[in-house]
């Protein structure tokens, strides 16, 4: 009884009429998608069975977006952090990119949508790589939503490359101390070409970043959920649009 109230209170939120402004729609929307291995956990699911209901949310998330005039969407697919379980499940969780595109990628063609992948590539195995590798290329010529997967990512590596890239320039005379500026540690950041994401959102209740576009969200607006990413649709990303919409942004100034 006690786990019917607990999942009919988690519904409540998404169960409210949500009204959005088409006027100030976050252009680059970034999430978190977490939660797999719990929502399989309470129903006594393998972890893998929360994967592949994570990989149906992918696609619910991308449409949803599409169809709200987001332009950027930005998915925290693998970090650089999770090799670190058990072998089984990394291996699981590296063929799920190959299924997701063999299945979808006729659709987000269709629907104008760019692939774009942000990560290590080379780490990654070649049947992964191979499948976002086509996925880039078959899709590069579209204009529609750009479609990030952040994939064997981690912020703060992402950071060290570019501060030693940045280094070894300086060293070699081709550039100056001086002419290090944000703009230029942005274009070399593995987002570059991309803006910074107005809007944050994670799954499962947790609120931390976990080494995500830690250079990048500075100033977007966070929104956390309860709901776990397999259970997550486009009235959990209404929700947090509406939230958006609500706030000021001062970029700490004062408005």
């Amino acid at each position: 009884m006690i786990k019917r109230i607990q999942e009919w209170l988690s519904r409540k939120d998404r169960q409210e009429p949500v009204e959005i402004s088409p006027d100030n729609i976050p252009r680059h929307v970034a999430i978190i998608m977490d939660g797999n291995g719990r929502w399989a956990k309470r129903r006594g699911l393998p972890r893998i069975v929360g994967h592949q209901n994570g990989m149906k949310a992918v696609k619910r998330a991308t449409i949803a977006a599409n169809d709200l005039g987001v332009e950027f969407l930005t998915l925290y697919a693998f970090s650089t952090e999770n090799w670190s379980r058990p072998k089984d499940e990394v291996d699981f969780l590296m063929r799920l990119p190959v299924e997701f595109l063999a299945i979808e990628l006729d659709e987000l063609i269709h629907k104008n949508v760019q692939v774009r992948v942000m990560g290590n590539a080379e780490a990654l195995p070649s049947h992964t790589r191979k499948a976002m590798e086509e996925a880039v290329a078959r899709t590069q010529s579209n204009t529609g939503l750009i479609l990030n997967f952040a994939l064997n990512y981690g912020g703060r590596k992402e950071i060290e490359d570019c501060m030693r890239g940045l280094g070894k320039d300086i060293q070699a005379g081709v550039l100056s101390p001086e002419e290090i500026t944000s703009e230029l540690i942005d274009s070399r950041l593995l987002s570059g070409g991309l803006p910074d994401p107005d809007l944050l959102i994670r799954t499962s209740g947790e609120m931390r970043l976990s080494n995500f576009m830690l250079w990048q969200v500075a100033y977007s607006e966070f929104w956390f959920t309860d709901a776990y990413w397999p259970e997550f649709d486009k009235t959990h990303l209404m929700q947090a649009v509406a939230e958006y919409q609500r706030r000021t942004r001062r970029y700490g100034g004062l408005k």
